[in-house]
């Protein structure tokens, strides 16, 4: 029983962490991050495969979380695809780094590891390599934005060839 315990304990926290050299972004502002996120860039994986026009959206939950809710339209059908979940602060809430579920006990790392002063882009990761995001206010960003993202990125050791930029007209 004890082993099989432990074997929960470690499947239910296996997605946590987060990559060796990313650091969240420290002074995080909460209620500056809640609104809507347009996704421009991503690496591939299975939750977002085909989608399109992908937004999150994040508010504050009456138990001290954050409600997510992602947005998406599939590129064959058109169908629009969504998935609520819920996000907590794993250290303290100056700290952007997050634990995600959207779904039962699950938790996944949800890292800000680089955030403007105005709150209009985010780079976010997961707790590993493959799990990688370009978020903005906007849909449309410069080219300078996506080189510094690309650049960024590859200096933490992240697969940027495998890079989907998402179209979001």
């Amino acid at each position: 029983m004890r082993i099989l315990s432990l074997l929960l304990i470690g499947l239910l926290s296996g997605c946590m962490g987060m990559p060796d050299g990313v650091t969240p972004v420290d002074n995080f502002n909460t209620e500056r991050y809640l609104g809507t996120w347009y996704e421009v860039a991503r690496l591939d994986h299975s939750f977002e495969r085909g989608l399109v026009r992908v937004s999150a959206e994040y508010q504050l939950r009456e138990d001290g979380g954050i409600r997510v809710l992602n947005r998406g339209v599939d590129a064959k059908s058109g169908e629009v695809k969504e998935a609520e979940g819920k996000a907590y602060f794993v250290n303290h809430e100056q700290e952007a780094y997050l634990k995600v579920s959207f779904f039962g006990p699950f938790y996944g790392s949800y890292v800000v590891f680089e955030l403007d002063d105005d709150y209009q882009h985010a780079f976010v990761s997961g707790y590993n390599h493959d799990y990688l995001w370009l978020l903005a206010r906007d849909p449309a960003v410069s080219p300078a934005l996506k080189a510094h993202f690309v650049s960024r990125a590859q200096e933490l050791g992240f697969a940027t060839d495998g890079l989907i930029w998402l179209d979001q007209r």
